[in-house]
């Protein structure tokens, strides 16, 4: 996986927000989820991604480093079911009006996929979950709708446009 040069400037400005420090380490964390935003990896793929590149991060130290980026929305923590494991991924540079998050996951590879525009009855159903769960006493932050099944470069029987 090929590095740019500097991660992008929203994800260093959650990052200095934060508090946080642009250490080599999380320099090269940011640069891969740059390189490839669809890039989904749990923490010990992040560890072997970066021992590839020669950098030696301890391993209670690089999850505590994404843990910290997801707590301050660099990036996103989604549970792989499956695997019993937390998968990472580039925060929205911006947040949707309604607190509202759609991708698409393949469950072969793991590559997630934003979907930036949802339909009216996809945002009608997130507003009634928010609203049920206000009536209930429930303070909800946003909702995190993953849809799952197999990519176009996953499934050799895809045809895109068709």
């Amino acid at each position: 996986m090929a590095q740019t040069l500097t991660p992008p400037t929203d994800m260093l400005s959650r990052l200095r927000e934060a508090g946080l420090r642009l250490t080599p380490a999380t320099h090269a964390v940011l640069t891969m989820f740059a390189t490839d935003p669809t890039w989904a990896p749990t923490h010990a793929e992040v560890l072997e991604a970066l021992q590839r590149q020669g950098i030696t991060v301890n391993r209670v130290t690089l999850y505590r480093l994404l843990d910290r980026l997801a707590g301050c929305g660099v990036l996103e923590r989604h549970t792989d079911g499956a695997e019993r494991a937390w998968r990472f991924t580039p925060a929205a540079p911006s947040p949707t009006d309604h607190g509202m998050a759609t991708r698409f996951e393949c469950d072969a590879c793991h590559r997630q996929f934003r979907l930036s525009q949802a339909t009216e009855a996809t945002q009608a159903a997130a507003d009634a979950l928010l609203q049920a769960l206000a009536d209930m006493g429930h303070k909800a932050q946003r909702v995190d709708l993953a849809i799952h099944g197999t990519c176009a470069g996953c499934d050799p029987g895809a045809h895109v446009g068709e």
